[in-house]
């Protein structure tokens, strides 16, 4: 039978904001009387690319290759020093604080890539190790760089008009479709209520009509032979459809509402070493019951994050 009955880290919060601090608990169980111990707790954060480069089909001796890339955001040792370097049996309580550094991007996580952060605790002997827990963390960026905010207090628009043609591409009119924000830039946890208004000269229905948000990340690794290489993907956060019910009209409003997640990784201000840099845009999409046409629009989103602390 282990020494060890049980190790477990506590921690009052899953969510903190960078710049903050995580302070918790290590809670020790021992059956018998442990000599000598190591006692620590590890904040470690972590970020990691991979993708496969496509083959270049005009030189055919070249083979597809991985696309990799890691960064460490932080990496913290807080060791308990043992007072008379023993430990009886029963529960043992162990406090710990890190101060998380200001410019550590937010927990995220795609198809390519990955950014985490987790606290370990490991109890051991110089011989083996008799103990160990991980707990993962969330923790949200902050946007170091500030740029101008004044566009923050004005209504973003963006219209697209599109001429369609119906009953056999006989006739044709115009269809405008028109997105309004209330504001440009958000915070992670907020709503993004918009406006749509669509202008139908066809005198045919509208079927529905389909929101999405999109995350745009430029991801940057190097290849087997060090070259470095990049890919944009398009990821869909969330969607929102509206269906249309009613027969042909000229005019259509549609207010809307799409909350955030809590925890995202802000709007990349500049061009920067890292892993990856990421934007959002929202999109609207008018579909039609009549043909196989769309009418689509694009509105970009801009997320920071200037709290010193997570709301509860």
């Amino acid at each position: 039978m282990s020494v060890v009955k049980s190790i477990e880290l506590v921690i009052p919060k899953e969510v903190y904001v960078a710049g903050s601090t995580v302070v918790g608990q290590l809670i020790l169980s021992l059956h018998s009387t442990l000599v000598d111990p190591l006692l620590k707790v590890e904040l470690i954060g972590r970020g990691y690319l991979e993708w496969t480069e496509e083959a270049n089909m005009e030189k055919d001796y070249i083979q597809p290759g991985s696309c990799v890339n890691k960064a460490d955001y932080v990496h913290k040792t807080k060791t308990f020093k043992i007072e008379r370097g023993w430990l009886g049996p029963g529960v043992h309580t162990f406090d710990f604080d890190f101060v998380l550094p200001p410019s550590i991007p937010s927990t995220f996580t795609s198809r390519v890539g990955r950014i985490s952060y987790f606290l370990q605790a490991l109890c051991a002997t110089r011989e083996l190790i008799l103990g160990k827990q991980k707990k993962y963390i969330l923790v949200q960026g902050i946007s170091l760089h500030r740029q101008d905010t004044v566009e923050s207090k004005y209504p973003l628009t963006v219209e697209v008009q599109k001429v369609v043609s119906y009953n056999c591409c006989v006739r044709s009119a115009p269809i405008t479709l028109r997105m309004s924000l209330s504001k440009s830039i958000y915070m992670p946890g907020d709503n993004i209520n918009f406006t749509t208004d669509i202008t139908n000269l066809t005198g045919k229905s509208i079927r529905k009509v389909v929101f999405t948000l999109h995350s745009v990340v430029l991801y940057k690794a190097f290849n087997f032979r060090a070259e470095r290489r990049t890919l944009e993907q398009h990821e869909e956060m969330m969607r929102l459809e509206s269906n249309i019910e009613r027969g042909p009209c000229e005019f259509t409003k549609i207010h809307s509402t799409l909350c955030l997640p809590k925890v995202m990784p802000v709007t990349s201000s500049h061009k920067s070493d890292d892993i990856m840099e990421i934007g959002y845009e929202l999109m609207g999409i008018v579909h039609f019951p009549w043909c196989l046409h769309t009418v689509m629009a694009k509105i970009p989103i801009v997320i920071r994050n200037e709290a010193t602390d997570f709301p509860q």
